[in-house]
């Protein structure tokens, strides 16, 4: 991508987000990255993330201001997507060619408990993101959708193909109702669209609520390890990088009109310039064999505790990423061995631990 391009990247400090912006800083891209470094969980994790993209907050008469002491190219902006004033005054005044919406409420659990969450964040914040992008023309704009859309699919790999008309959480809903708001903005202001369904993503300065940092922080610290329906789970866990490489490598391919959409009869395609990807290893693993792993890198055992399955949860997730590879010539395919040594690595070196 030439140098001239600016890229939108909201949810720049979550975990996606950041790694993302790393790579297109040092591929030498333009970035203006947005994030509310909301308390969903620690806002430190947050703030440490942004210091590795060379972003200090400075405090001078009680104003506080974020400045980039690393990369001229990068600019950050703490906003809530919510904020439609501001979101309209970034696209204005930065004029980004792709967008890369990333920012989310996350959480398949806790959208059970604190649904307004979801609604305000997923719903309106996307609206507004998408909005800006119909007021503001982009090239191209990429979205994190979720393998949690395929809810009750039995249908094994998941494809792009199957039914996700049976989500089993508010999160699940309220990403396949981003894929549904896009379509229609892509078929009627022709904005070209890319969701993408991540499936259990994880890696190095990963979300503290997912399994690898909470199984992990259990395990040094002598806590309960909760496995839950007795480990009879399987998931596709792909590695954060391969995440970031292919949405880099999707940034320039927007999708096109599609003419001979009746004839293939897929929902993750359009006659408008709009389509959907899975992004996963698709090569899932045993819950057990994912924890005994664990315990394999740290050189200690945990104190397993089983339990039954939680509201919202899939027994199993597997991505069908054939459409992905033929269209970006990636396959996302780093081990499970490699990436969890990855994580142990970082997680030791971050909490001295």
């Amino acid at each position: 991508m030439a140098d001239s391009k600016t890229i939108l990247v909201t949810g720049a400090a979550g975990f996606i987000g950041f790694h993302l912006s790393k790579l297109l800083l040092e591929s030498g891209m333009k970035i203006i990255g947005i994030d509310s470094i909301n308390d969903y969980y620690s806002i430190d994790l947050k703030y440490d993330r942004l210091k590795q993209l060379g972003i200090i907050l400075i405090e001078n008469n009680n104003k506080k201001k974020y400045e980039s002491v690393i990369h001229p190219h990068f600019t950050f902006y703490k906003i809530d997507l919510q904020d439609k004033n501001q979101i309209n005054s970034i696209f204005e005044l930065h004029q980004p060619h792709v967008v890369v919406n990333l920012a989310a409420q996350a959480g398949v659990r806790y959208s059970i408990t604190n649904p307004d969450a979801y609604i305000n964040s997923n719903i309106i914040g996307f609206l507004n993101i998408i909005e800006a992008c119909r007021n503001f023309p982009v090239e191209h704009l990429i979205y994190a959708s979720s393998s949690s859309v395929y809810g009750l699919n039995s249908s094994i790999p998941f494809s792009v193909n199957d039914n996700v008309d049976h989500p089993i959480s508010l999160y699940a809903a309220s990403k396949k109702s981003n894929e549904l708001m896009a379509h229609t903005y892509s078929y009627l202001f022709d904005i070209p669209t890319t969701g993408l369904r991540f499936f259990t993503v994880y890696g190095p300065w990963g979300r503290p609520d997912m399994a690898l940092f909470l199984f992990t922080e259990a395990i040094i610290n002598d806590k309960p390890l909760y496995m839950f329906n007795n480990g009879d789970m399987i998931r596709d866990f792909t590695y954060v990088k391969d995440i970031v490489k292919s949405i880099s490598l999707l940034l320039t391919k927007p999708p096109q009109k599609n003419n001979d959409y009746f004839n293939l009869n897929s929902p993750g395609k359009s006659i408008a310039p709009y389509q959907v990807f899975n992004i996963g290893n698709s090569n899932p693993v045993n819950l057990k064999y994912f924890i005994s792993e664990i315990e394999k890198q740290l050189g200690k055992k945990a104190n397993i505790i089983n339990s039954p399955m939680q509201q919202g949860d899939v027994k199993i997730t597997h991505a069908d990423v054939k459409d992905l590879i033929s269209y970006i010539g990636f396959s996302p395919d780093t081990s499970i061995e490699y990436g969890i040594k990855e994580f142990i690595d970082w997680y030791r070196s971050y909490y001295h631990n």
